[in-house]
């Protein structure tokens, strides 16, 4: 078992095989051990805050994090080998035997239990390391408001030792985070003698067999939906040589050197004097793992604006590491006809392998690798001692290069992390691309918004090919081909999704062009582009920070409806996840209509329209105090009929100044046509009950009962209003195993019952829905996006009862899991900054 405190060089076996030479010059002592092929996989976890989003409870909170073997090969955990507490130094001087220096005098690295012992009212700062199963503890601290910052600034390193003479690891690594919880008592102090921490949720990472050569990576925790908090981190993967020292150099010629390799690696050698193909291996993962660290450094030092040279108590040139010269240009051929250990020095060696290896573009390639065969055993072990020791020298260069810009480097992590989620994620949504009709014209015919998986507009729709059914059609046929595919990332994976990929929500994303001659901005981006311009030439590359960076000129505010009989938090999942993207945005729950959703949707307007304006007013004021507000950004995000209280609020008078600053508008499973050509016979019977029994006015006008004339019914009248033509960004978000909501309706589309309908209420709903189109389609002189989200859950694991059976199981799906909305948002963060 490894020690408790191993060093980054790992150490020396109890009993290693070893035999003295005596080198005919020097007449001094030298040993040839198996250690010094022993490898690491060293995985540093920089944590920087605890930020709590919505957690439930108030209390003490710790993290705990573990690692260990996917498969459980080798040894099943990795070892905690370091601990690093970047911000408190001014406590050592009075607990000189605390801490210990570590390769650099700047840098303190606290042994095990040796943790500063730091009490306050929120924080008990002690840190530790569990022997029994490997994990680390961050010292527990209190939380007590929402939106609440804890800084942790601390790095802890986990050590996967290969074993002797191992090849570097085929087997992935999970990294393991719980989140510990203990009430709070009156007397803070409890916590030390009594309180025990137990765990409340877990988030598991898997890392990739490939990036544990080398990785530097944001890696945001965020646990489950009950459980809403972030941890900002990042990881830093190297792969080192774990040997404490350089031996000298033992003679090619040795035979007794020859034996002892033999003896305990086997007599599997190559071309007569070459190495084991498991010791080329090591070689060439230290070669590699060596220019994933160089490239990284270079690259975080040019993002950050930070020179390595400017690096406190630190003279790097990396150039001195650069085996590649003029002088030691050779090919392939030159290099097969032998080489000569006696003469040719270590950096020689180094330098043709490296010319030999290298691709034009940089990058080391390894499908030829006579080279190394070729070299004898004294050779191949200069080359593995002078690639370990740069490649530690280069990773205690990062951790110095880290420790002084950790912010910094944090942030740009962050904004890769983020700019990468569309790409990642894609894996579940599939993007399409369609014309709309300028106008719907009424005839059975005119079916052209219909679309196949590819986004090719298509013809007439058969009369028994429902929308409905085909889009889940599309999503299961997708389902199928995600559980056979063979995801090879070298990026971090998140278990709550990579866990179980075939059961995560499928997300069919429209992206409309819609043709206006007045506005020929408006029109819909291809898909594949990363970004979305919001003008010409341009193109919206968020920038992200960490925590709420606000800006007293703008005002980003964000209204958040409920759904009929719902709560105020109803939505909370979806605003954990706009914070995440925006942590400066300012948040409305809306409680004006809670309890109070039976009524007429007039009534219902006018009171979230009063609460809306008083919340920007207030919070307007408070920004006059320093310098008043010159942008202000308002965006709603509505639930079931939340999204017709949304529109009906917006008709209201006090809503008028406030028009011209709407943005972003998300509708999640809004009945925006109200319930005409609902096929759930189940749910349309309830609807008829409720009518009856209670006498809701909202039912009366969802179903358009609430006139005799079809003109003077409420949705007619909605429709016509000009609610949405003020949106720069218009997301429809629906799903065909809704069976509350009928599907045209949320997505403001063709119903193909309307369209062979030759009724009078046929034609009234033609003019709604273009009257709804109309305002998408109007002119603006800024771009508006218009998009239709379908979202197709996993129901394979669902008990099939009532509630799967009349599509209410689907409807409150939306609230509870925030997949679904991950990807939206992420995939598209401009619309929601």
């Amino acid at each position: 078992m490894p020690p408790r405190m191993r060093c980054l060089t790992g150490s020396i076996p109890k009993n290693p095989p070893s035999r003295r030479l005596l080198t005919p010059r020097s007449r001094r002592v030298q040993f040839f051990t198996p250690d010094m092929l022993e490898t690491v996989h060293e995985i540093a976890i920089y944590i920087h805050r605890f930020h709590n989003l919505d957690l439930f409870q108030q209390g003490w909170y710790q993290i705990k994090i573990s690692a260990r073997w996917e498969d459980g090969s080798l040894e099943s955990c990795g070892t905690p080998s370091r601990v690093i507490q970047y911000e408190v130094f001014w406590w050592i001087n009075s607990h000189p035997m605390t801490a210990w220096n570590y390769r650099d005098p700047n840098k303190w690295v606290f042994r095990h239990g040796a943790a500063p012992n730091i009490v306050s009212d929120d924080i008990f700062a002690v840190w530790r390391i569990d022997d029994a199963d490997h994990s680390f503890f961050t010292h527990p601290f209190k939380i007590k408001y929402a939106r609440q910052d804890v800084p942790l600034s601390i790095m802890v390193s986990f050590n996967f030792a290969t074993g002797k003479y191992e090849r570097p690891a085929s087997s992935a690594a999970i990294l393991k985070f719980e989140l510990m919880y203990a009430p709070m008592f009156e007397n803070g102090n409890e916590i030390q003698a009594s309180i025990e921490m137990f765990p409340t949720a877990v988030h598991e990472f898997r890392i990739p067999p490939k990036a544990l050569h080398g990785l530097h990576s944001y890696c945001p925790v965020h646990f489950d939906a009950f459980h809403a908090v972030l941890v900002d981190l990042s990881v830093h993967i190297v792969f080192l040589k774990s040997g404490t020292s350089i031996q000298e150099k033992v003679s090619s010629t040795s035979l007794m050197v020859e034996n002892i390799a033999d003896e305990y690696y086997g007599s599997n050698q190559i071309l007569g004097q070459g190495w084991s193909p498991k010791a080329i291996e090591i070689v060439k993962s230290l070669f590699v793992s060596r220019e994933i660290l160089m490239e990284e450094i270079r690259n975080l030092s040019k993002a950050i604006g930070q020179k390595i040279d400017d690096l406190h108590n630190a003279d790097l040139n990396l150039g001195k590491f650069e085996f590649i010269g003029s002088s030691l240009r050779t090919d392939l051929s030159t290099a097969n006809t032998g080489i000569s250990g006696s003469s040719m020095g270590v950096g020689h060696l180094a330098g043709m392998l490296q010319n030999i290896l290298e691709k034009s573009n940089g990058t080391v390639n390894f499908e030829n690798d006579v080279m190394l065969y070729s070299l004898s055993k004294e050779e191949l072990l200069d080359v593995y001692f002078t690639m370990g020791n740069q490649l530690s020298f280069l990773w205690n260069t990062f951790l110095n290069f880290h420790r002084i810009n950790r912010i910094a480097i944090l942030e740009h992590l962050h904004g890769v992390w983020a700019m990468d989620r569309k790409a990642e994620w894609s894996i579940w949504m599939v993007h399409s691309k369609i014309e709309v009709p300028h106008r719907y014209l009424k005839s059975g015919a005119d079916d052209s918004s219909h679309h196949n998986a590819l986004g090719k507009v298509v013809g007439v729709r058969k009369s028994n090919d429902e929308p409905a059914q085909g889009a889940t059609t599309r999503a299961e046929l997708h389902r199928r081909s995600i559980a056979q595919m063979k995801i090879n990332s070298h990026s971090i994976q998140d278990m709550y999704i990579f866990g179980d990929p075939s059961h995560v929500p499928v997300v069919l994303v429209e992206q409309h062009v819609i043709d206006l001659p007045n506005n020929s901005s408006l029109h819909s981006p291809d898909p594949n582009d990363a970004a979305i311009p919001t003008g010409p030439g341009k193109n919206v590359v968020p920038k992200f920070s960490l925590g709420p960076k606000r800006n007293c000129r703008v005002l980003r505010a964000v209204v958040f409806v409920h759904g009929f009989q719902g709560h105020h938090l109803d939505l909370r999942l979806v605003r954990n996840q706009w914070l995440l993207i925006d942590p400066g945005a300012e948040c409305l729950m809306s409680e004006a209509n809670e309890e109070k959703t039976t009524g007429d949707f007039r009534e219902m307007g006018r009171r979230l329209a009063l609460e809306v304006v008083a919340f920007l007013r207030k919070k307007m004021d408070k920004l006059s105090r320093y310098g008043g507000c010159k942008v202000t950004k308002l965006s709603f995000v509505g639930h079931s009929i939340g999204n017709i209280i949304i529109r009906s609020a917006l008709t209201e008078s006090v809503m008028g100044p406030f028009l011209k600053h709407l943005y972003t508008y998300m509708s999640i499973s809004g009945p925006h046509l109200g319930y005409w050509y609902s096929s759930n016979s189940l749910f349309n019977s309830g609807l008829w009950l409720l009518k009856k029994l209670k006498g809701a006015q909202c039912i009366n006008q969802l179903t358009s009962t609430d006139d005799p004339d079809l003109q003077n019914t409420f949705f007619y009248k909605l429709c016509k209003q000009k609610t949405l033509e003020n949106f720069k960004n218009i997301i429809l978000v629906s799903s065909p195993q809704d069976g509350y909501v009928p599907y045209h309706s949320a997505r403001i589309e063709l119903c193909q019952a309307s369209s062979w309908d030759q009724s009078k209420k046929s034609h009234i709903f033609m003019d709604m829905l273009n009257n709804c189109l109309d305002q998408i389609r109007a002119p603006s002189s800024e771009r508006r996006v218009f998009m239709r989200c379908d979202v197709n859950f996993d129901t394979s694991s669902q008990v099939r009862n009532l509630n799967t059976i009349i599509g209410r199981a689907a409807h409150i799906e939306f609230l509870e899991t925030d997949i679904f909305a991950k990807f939206i948002m992420w995939s598209f963060p401009e619309f929601f900054l």
